[in-house]
Parts: C-alpha cells; structure tokens; sequence
C-alpha cells in the first residue's frame, strides 16, 4: 500500500469514527408509519395513520433555529379486480407543517387535511404529535365505492424540511441532509 492509501484510509475512519452527526444519525431510528386504519363514516371513506420516530435530533435543532418541517403523507386509491391493470380511484398527498416562533417560543403546526387549521402551543410533545397523527382524512365519497368491491390503499410519508425564508438556504448549505421517506405500504380491504 502506498503512503497516499494509508493516509486516505486513516482520513475516512477518522471522520466516521469522530464526525459529530455520523454516530448520532446511525444510532436513530427511521421513520415508519404504524397503525394505519381505513374505516367509513356515513358518508366517506376514511385513513388514520401514525409515524413513529419521524424527529430526529437534527430536525428538532433546525426546527429550534426557525426552519419549517414537512410532513407529506401521500395516497393513492385503486380499486384491484385481480387482474393485471387495476383502475386509480384517488391520488392525493396531505401535509402537515411544523415551525417554531422563536420570539414566542411557540410551536405552530398547519394541517392541510383540515382546511389549513392551524394550531399553535407552546409543548413540543403536542406538536410533534399533531405532525405524526392522521385522524380520519377523507380518501373518497361513499357513493363512488362499489360495494363487495377489492380496494387497495397504498401510503408513504415524506419527511422534509420546509421552505427557507429568501437568503436562508446560504446560511444552511446542507438543508436537506435529514430528508426522509417511508416505505409503501399497502392496505387492502373490501368495501
């Protein structure tokens, strides 16, 4: 091995061994959703559903420093007749957004499935709850299922930061390095 080899080599040990983000971003877990429940109303065809370890250390440090966080939960509908092209009902994503005032030190989220509701309080607990919760999102009207059909609802999230206000991103050149996104899952259920 070459003088140059040994020196690279060192190099890259070093900095993973003493890098103060690597450890840390190994040691935590991923994002993934849980609890994932269709059911109706009288009228709709409804989704809950919870991410479970959606904040990380650097999230919360970012959201303290005035960065917005995203959550994009995306859904697709599609009716399934067992054979090989299954017909898309609904297509559409949800977000929920997370920013932090920090003259009030207050923790605003707004909720997209909910008209833009926006809810403001000081317990980080509570925030990160109403970012990580779906409660009752309506996918589809009732009246456009057919009953005994197969339906299959398939569920991501996308977790991002927001937008910068203008001349931020300079002063944060790495701002999508804690960008995440769940696996698909699938949910299928008869109607």
């Amino acid at each position: 091995m070459k003088f140059f080899d040994i020196r690279l080599l060192f190099l890259c040990a070093y900095l993973l061994a003493f890098h103060p983000c690597l450890p840390s971003a190994l040691a935590e877990e991923s994002p993934e959703v849980k609890d994932i429940i269709v059911t109706t109303s009288d009228t709709d065809l409804l989704l809950f559903a919870t991410v479970k370890d959606g904040f990380t250390k650097g999230m919360l440090d970012d959201i303290h420093n005035g960065v917005p966080v995203v959550f994009t939960y995306h859904m697709e509908l599609i009716k399934t007749d067992g054979k090989w092209f299954n017909t898309t009902l609904v297509e559409s994503a949800v977000t929920h957004t997370l920013s932090f005032d920090t003259a009030t030190k207050a923790y605003t989220v707004v909720l997209s499935d909910q008209a833009n509701k926006s809810v403001t309080t000081a317990d980080l607990d509570q925030a990160k709850q109403l970012m990580a919760e779906l409660n009752g999102v309506k996918v589809i009207a009732l009246a456009r299922l057919v009953p005994d059909a197969p339906y299959a609802i398939h569920f991501k999230v996308t977790l991002k930061k927001g937008s910068l206000p203008f001349g931020m991103h300079r002063l944060l050149p790495f701002a999508a390095l804690w960008d995440f996104e769940t696996d698909w899952r699938t949910i299928e259920f008869r109607y």
